[in-house]
């Protein structure tokens, strides 16, 4: 039973597990997404995520669907951390399992890729020169205009 959540409590990489093994699968890919100490050259001290939790919820699970519809036997699920994390907090996991190590490498490298890039998840990250908005753009924005959200 595949597990899609948007969560404040630390993620859990056991149930995340657990929730796409069976016995057809040979492989099992786990991507962790970390907080980590610098970004494009700057400290950072904080990450504070917010989404808007059950749109997010909603294109997890699609994004999930579109990846089966794609490869075929895959078992996928993916949980983000929302809230303040410190650098070493785990924000986001992503699994994947097939019968074969390359379709479980290429199914979760699908899922975090088009996490990052579609699902409605924003992040402002603390450093030495205050906070600041990055990551996930609003489909309301267009051309060559760069406005974050």
């Amino acid at each position: 039973m595949s597990l899609f959540a948007i969560q404040h409590e630390p993620l859990d990489l056991a149930r995340v597990i657990a929730s796409i093994e069976a016995p057809r699968f040979g492989g099992l890919d786990v991507f962790l997404g970390i907080v980590r100490s610098q970004n494009e050259g700057r400290p950072v001290t904080l990450l504070e995520y917010e989404a808007y939790g059950s749109m997010a919820q909603k294109q997890l699970q699609r994004i999930a669907r579109g990846i089966q519809e794609e490869l075929g036997d895959v078992a996928l699920s993916a949980v983000h951390r929302i809230g303040a994390l410190e650098v070493g907090d785990t924000a986001v996991i992503c699994a994947a399992a097939a019968p074969h190590r390359a379709e479980a490498f290429e199914a979760c490298r699908l899922l975090i890729d088009r996490i990052k890039a579609e699902v409605p998840v924003w992040k402002r990250e603390h450093g030495p020169d205050g906070p600041h908005w990055i990551g996930w753009q609003d489909a309301r924005c267009h051309g060559d205009h760069h406005h974050g959200h």
